[in-house]
């Protein structure tokens, strides 16, 4: 048997579990909340809201229905930074389990994954709410959003498998991510459009930022109403799995170390 269909059989073994390890993510995140699961849908309005306030006066001549154009790339940035940003920790943060019994260890990532994705997707209701709110225009196109979560999914397991490695054995990484997660914000355009930057950043961006790709994907389905260019489209699919083989293989590769250093 394969190496890819022994690791397919042993996630369908344990599906039981991801399950439920989604599941206490959910429940833990939204626990003695009064509002509890509605939180997925104000919290993305909130910033919103905020950030519209903040820079409408800025980008309100060059961009139209400014609040759309900015949660349709705030849902993604959101989902990236905190997905991976708890991927970085599920194994060190399962460490006493780890040591105790044994579990393929990247459930534990997968499943944080995982339940920010399920997160990701309650959060749409937001994004339907504005639109209805501002009078946005709604197009078929809308209801192929799931194949750019799809792809930034798979894009997050991989670098969400880099990052718990990582940080087993280089507790820095987490003070490093946190300053990457933010230049990453405001080195894709989400609240400002690409075209403000000068043309050799244009370049940069478009060839060397991984969620350009998604961001703009998902902005040509919900606010522009068209399907995204074959560059974008293919392009968001090669680095998306990409990165999972980089994170999947630097993970297998250095797994059997990870009791050592929890």
């Amino acid at each position: 048997m394969s190496t890819f269909r022994y690791r397919i059989n042993v996630l369908y073994q344990y599906k039981d579990l991801v399950r439920e390890l989604v599941s206490r993510d959910l429940k833990l995140k939204y626990r003695r909340s009064f509002l509890g699961y509605v939180w997925s849908v104000l919290n993305p309005l909130l910033i919103m809201l905020v950030l519209t306030v903040v820079f409408s006066t800025m980008f309100n001549k060059n961009i139209d229905n400014y609040p759309v154009y900015l949660l349709t790339g705030r849902i993604l940035y959101d989902f990236l930074k905190i997905s991976t940003n708890s991927a970085m920790k599920s194994i060190t943060g399962n460490a006493a389990l780890l040591k105790k019994t044994y579990v393929p260890k990247y459930i534990f990532t997968l499943a944080k994954i995982t339940s920010c994705m399920v997160d990701t997707v309650l959060s749409m209701g937001a994004l339907i709410i504005v639109m209805l709110v501002t009078g946005a225009r709604f197009s078929w196109t809308f209801l192929l959003f799931p194949v750019v979560i799809l792809q930034i999914y798979i894009f997050c397991c991989g670098l969400g498998f880099l990052l718990a490695t990582l940080n087993v054995f280089f507790r820095d990484i987490t003070y490093i991510y946190n300053a990457v997660t933010t230049a990453w914000l405001y080195l894709t355009p989400i609240i400002y459009p690409l075209e403000r930057l000068p043309k050799i950043l244009q370049l940069l961006v478009k060839g060397l930022n991984p969620l350009y790709y998604y961001v703009a994907q998902f902005r040509d389905l919900i606010y522009g109403c068209h399907l995204p260019g074959p560059r974008i489209f293919f392009g968001g699919w090669i680095i998306a799995f990409l990165m999972l083989i980089i994170g999947v293989t630097v993970f297998q590769r250095m797994k059997d170390k990870f009791i050592l250093y929890i």
